[in-house]
């Protein structure tokens, strides 16, 4: 690839960490933007964020609290402002640039998408769920696609689960190691009123462990990006996930397989619920089916370097990984 100036904004999660060693690996410059001591530009600076963007080849705005966390009023109120807020300040940004930047590419979540085990779901006929986790992706993607900018190209990421050292992977994997790697079994659960209220219920669908499990390596997030900036004619909404898709009892079984791991507990949700509050999560996280096709980025011609999980799941815990 050709070296330039890439602004990563929300630098400093796991997929940004990543991204930012990669691309200086490559030559790149990379200016950060984030809220750490450690970032090129802080957030609620704008006009630090309008000299950062001003000329760049590149934005990524990856910027949101982890929704890896209970869904109170509270924590509602972070993951979605938290998203909002900087999408919009990169919108301004980009907006009173002299020079915009070609190209932002705006994480986005593939979770936007309904509970599917019927079919996979692609950005020409995919259906989009509801809920709350759905309602702050369609309301990311609105910002993202709200500003009038017509020098810059945007695309909304819709990225299945990311694999890689760290992230969503690493309970699974000492789950596995401690013997409860079994699949994860959706089951009746009562409902509050509040949760309802809220859209944070999840309603019981898949049975026996088979709700589709979507996921991409990160180096494909990176491939993928890399492959966006070469491809003018891409833009809009784009699923990021590698092209095979798995069921939860077959991630689970490949992860005991990877690990060695000779058994497995299953957990019933009635374990799962309570388990999730303890240590403040949501069994949204393992229960819902996402069955997402990356058809745009196979239609153009994008190779994944990591399609198969297997290969994946290795490459995760392999001794020269963070998650041994």
């Amino acid at each position: 690839m050709t070296a330039g100036r890439v602004v990563v904004a929300g630098a400093s999660g796991f997929m940004g960490r990543f991204l930012v060693a990669a691309l200086r690996d490559a030559g790149e410059q990379v200016v950060t933007v984030g809220r750490g001591a450690d970032a090129d530009v802080r957030w609620g600076d704008a006009a630090g964020l309008r000299a950062a963007v001003d000329g760049v080849e590149l934005v990524l705005g990856l910027a949101g609290r982890s929704v890896d966390c209970r869904y109170t009023r509270r924590n509602r109120e972070e993951i979605l402002s938290s998203r909002l807020d900087t999408t919009r300040a990169l919108g301004e940004a980009i907006a009173a640039a002299e020079e915009p930047p070609p190209l932002w590419i705006n994480a986005s979540t593939a979770t936007i998408y309904r509970h599917a085990e019927d079919r996979p779901q692609t950005e020409a006929d995919g259906e989009l769920g509801e809920g709350f986790s759905v309602d702050v992706a369609r309301a990311w993607e609105e910002e993202l696609f709200r500003p009038e900018l017509p020098g810059t190209r945007r695309v909304a990421l819709r990225t299945a689960i990311v694999l890689g050292d760290g992230g969503a992977i690493v309970p699974l994997i000492r789950l596995t190691r401690l013997g409860l790697g079994g699949a994860h079994l959706d089951g009746p659960w009562p409902a509050t009123r509040g949760r309802l209220a809220a859209g944070t219920y999840h309603a019981f669908r898949a049975r026996g462990g088979r709700q589709r499990f979507s996921w991409v390596h990160l180096d494909d997030v990176l491939g993928a990006i890399l492959h966006l900036r070469a491809h003018p004619e891409l833009d809009g909404p784009i699923n990021l996930s590698a092209p095979g898709v798995s069921t939860d009892r077959e991630l689970a079984a490949e992860l005991r397989r990877v690990l060695g791991a000779p058994f497995g507990i299953p957990t019933p949700r009635w374990l799962l619920e309570p388990g999730a509050w303890l240590i403040r999560t949501e069994t949204e996280l393992l229960l819902k089916s996402r069955w997402v096709v990356p058809e745009r980025l196979l239609a153009s011609g994008y190779a994944f370097s990591r399609p198969e999980l297997a290969g994946a799941l290795r490459q995760v815990v392999a001794p020269s990984g963070g998650n041994r």
